[in-house]
């Protein structure tokens, strides 16, 4: 580790799914990892946003965060941060800088699926002020139930031009 400096997150963009796959096979188990053609199809998709956390000057990522923005809604496809970035603040500034990036594109409100059996990140969307407004059946591999989440990004006022 050169630094003890906390994440630090910027943009990614297309033809990363390579990157992208290996990350979410150090974050999720087999089952739930999704590989590089998936990866590089979401990247094509409108409206995606990627976000890169590295923690301080390390030179690799340990963290990523992809969503998109239709509209007036947004949501995250998924957040992912390898172990040793784990208990860090990495979720945390990868869901606060994609929520900023949302907002600035006129997203109002902001859904995510997180599994039943993931408390830590669970805690993190709770304690980033998100709700529960329902939940999905036996949806991801293991069985468990997905729970959909919802925090609202704006007070209603659109953003200014």
């Amino acid at each position: 580790m050169t630094g003890e400096a906390g994440p630090v997150i910027g943009p990614g963009g297309a033809h990363m799914g390579a990157l992208l796959a290996a990350l979410h096979r150090a974050a999720f188990s087999p089952a739930d990892c999704w590989d590089a053609a998936a990866m590089d199809a979401v990247l094509a998709m409108p409206g995606v946003l990627v976000g890169l956390g590295r923690m301080g000057d390390e030179p690799v990522p340990e963290g990523f965060v992809i969503g998109r923005v239709a509209a007036d809604e947004a949501e995250i496809l998924t957040l992912a941060v390898a172990g040793s970035a784990r208990r860090r603040g990495m979720g945390r500034a990868l869901l606060d800088w994609m929520e900023g990036q949302m907002a600035a594109r006129g997203a109002a409100r902001l859904i995510l699926e997180v599994s039943a059996a993931n408390a830590a990140a669970q805690a993190l969307y709770r304690g980033a002020g998100f709700s529960e407004i329902g939940r999905r059946r036996a949806y991801y591999p293991d069985g468990a139930d997905a729970l959909v989440l919802e925090r609202a990004l704006t007070d209603g006022t659109p953003p200014a031009p």
